[in-house]
């Protein structure tokens, strides 16, 4: 009796760790699932391309995209395009800010997560996890585009503007410059573009944790096209 009652006792205590365990690794994967690492970037190829003319030709606007993914070093070299550093020396850019403030953030928001890209270390540094496409914009495609670049500013950046609020918006202007950097390269490298100002902007704000001083600015997706039969 001793024996069975041992033997009872030991099965339902390995019953009870087995749960345990399994919870616990439950606990784990969703804890993992939930934290996003930093993503290196290749080595933006800063040469090849259309001539400007021919890309200026092709520029277009467009609402479907494939769903194929961005190639890490496609990415890269998109990045570098729109908001890119080309001059290390001082750290300028390749669109032009006010002032020189460069209080623009890229964002990347993509289906594993949004993350902002780091041009000094040409890295992808983690915003949030989960997908947040369809938060972008209005229009139902957005939420399949493989690819949405968010444009917001930091005006803790601004400094001096608190002293003329028509510096404000100026914002805007360089928004511009970088989105039409964005426009050019998809030109030059077959890739389809769009770009938006219609964005839930509090809605998304709050599921990307920004703060007061963030300003979101444009949407623009990025995706090979649509081919047409």
């Amino acid at each position: 009796m001793k024996k069975r009652t041992c033997n009872t006792l030991l099965r339902v205590a390995m019953s009870v760790l087995a749960v345990m365990i399994a919870w616990a690794m439950a606990l784990g994967a969703r804890s993992w699932a939930g934290e996003l690492a930093p993503i290196p970037l290749p080595p933006p190829q800063t040469d090849g391309g259309k001539p400007l003319m021919q890309a200026l030709g092709l520029r277009a606007t467009s609402r479907a995209f494939a769903p194929d993914p961005i190639p890490a070093q496609m990415l890269s070299n998109l990045l570098w395009a729109a908001w890119g550093i080309n001059r290390p020396a001082d750290g300028k850019r390749t669109a032009p800010s006010a002032r020189n403030w460069q209080e623009i953030d890229l964002m990347v928001v993509r289906a594993d997560g949004t993350f902002l890209y780091d041009a000094a270390a040409n890295r992808l540094r983690p915003v949030a996890a989960g997908d947040h496409r369809a938060l972008t914009g209005v229009q139902p495609f957005v939420k399949d585009a493989p690819l949405t670049l968010l444009l917001v500013a930091d005006t803790s950046r601004m400094k001096g503007a608190e002293k003329d609020p028509d510096q404000r918006q100026w914002i805007w202007a360089d928004a511009g410059f970088i989105s039409q950097n964005i426009y050019l390269f998809c030109a030059s490298e077959g890739l389809a573009t769009g770009v938006r100002a219609l964005v839930d902007r509090p809605a998304l704000a709050k599921a990307l944790g920004l703060k007061e001083r963030h300003v979101i600015l444009l949407a623009q997706c990025v995706g090979r096209p649509v081919l047409r039969p």
